[in-house]
């Protein structure tokens, strides 16, 4: 493709851009987008679409993609979970009402079973003042409506699933929540972190707010694994909350790894749930009286499931 040809997809396709971005690793990318016709009503919790063209590079390193004819001009979309820093560059929890850009909190993924990755290869290619596409409607029903004001809200996660847990968080902390919260986030590496440092310094700065990482391929955790599953049957998650997990009290938001959230399928013989092995989150709490959300039912459960991948 020409370089006129691309400007003018670039000029029909995107409506936002690039307000800043960081990496945290070169593997992980914090990118905050405005868009043109500025920032949609929303509640934290809930995801946006982003997208660029194929005709756009990709970063170097990553599996190759094979394009059919006529696929150079088509548009690459993915939906994404709003995140959110918390603090501020003064270092307060900000008031966000005016704020005309949404922050992104994504992984760059090299290599896939099914595919090869499209977007995240030329997402990372993307610099202070790009321009890409994001969607106009802002939706989702992970929020924090179901919560009360002195329940206790633990948000579990691995990799970039704490994303909208980050967001939620905010709300939480902004508005004086008086319940225990409690985030917890599994990686492969400390590196992998994107916001510990603010996780750390707003666990100093608010008694009722705990921060729990964990690392599964650090050399301090080889042979001495733990993961979220873990941490809730041990009785470490009560332990380092401060309270039981008592469900008539207690909220748990769920996002990553389909193996850490564990959704049970419905057996078409029997009608009954049956769960992944080993046992995920919400086998475990099922068994400890915690109902999960049933869309289907319209029941909110205490149990909330944000499925990521």
């Amino acid at each position: 493709m020409t370089p006129d040809e691309i400007a003018e997809l670039r000029s029909k396709s995107y409506n936002a851009t690039v307000a800043s971005i960081a990496f945290p690793n070169e593997d992980l990318m914090i990118v905050r987008v405005r868009p043109d016709g500025g920032v949609q009503p929303h509640r934290p919790g809930q995801y946006s679409t982003l997208g660029l063209g194929q005709w756009e590079p990709r970063v170097p390193g990553c599996q190759e993609e094979v394009q059919k004819p006529g696929d150079e001009k088509k548009l690459i979309r993915r939906a994404y979970s709003i995140s959110c820093s918390m603090l501020d560059e003064a270092g307060t929890v900000p008031d966000r009402s005016g704020q005309d850009w949404l922050e992104f909190y994504i992984v760059l993924v090299r290599h896939a079973e099914k595919a090869p990755p499209a977007l995240t290869p030329r997402l990372f290619v993307l610099r202070e003042g790009s321009r890409l596409f994001m969607g106009e409607k802002i939706a989702g029903h992970y929020t924090l409506d179901p919560v009360k004001p002195t329940d206790n809200v633990l948000f579990l996660s691995t990799g970039t699933g704490e994303a909208p847990h980050n967001y939620m968080l905010w709300q939480l902390l902004r508005s004086g929540h008086q319940g225990k919260i409690l985030s917890a986030c599994c990686v492969r590496y400390q590196r992998d972190l994107g916001y510990l440092a603010i996780h750390q310094e707003l666990t100093r700065r608010f008694p009722n707010y705990t921060y729990l990482s964990l690392t599964t391929r650090e050399a301090t955790s080889a042979g001495q694994k733990v993961y979220i599953q873990d941490l809730i049957t041990s009785g470490q998650l009560e332990g380092r909350l401060g309270d039981t997990l008592d469900p008539a009290r207690t909220h748990v938001y769920l996002c990553g790894n389909p193996k850490m959230i564990g959704v049970p399928e419905i057996s078409k013989i029997t009608g009954d749930a049956v769960f992944p092995q080993p046992p995920g989150v919400i086998e475990i709490l099922t068994q400890r009286g915690f109902q999960r959300d049933q869309a289907s039912l319209k029941l909110k459960g205490n149990i909330h499931v944000e499925e990521y991948w």
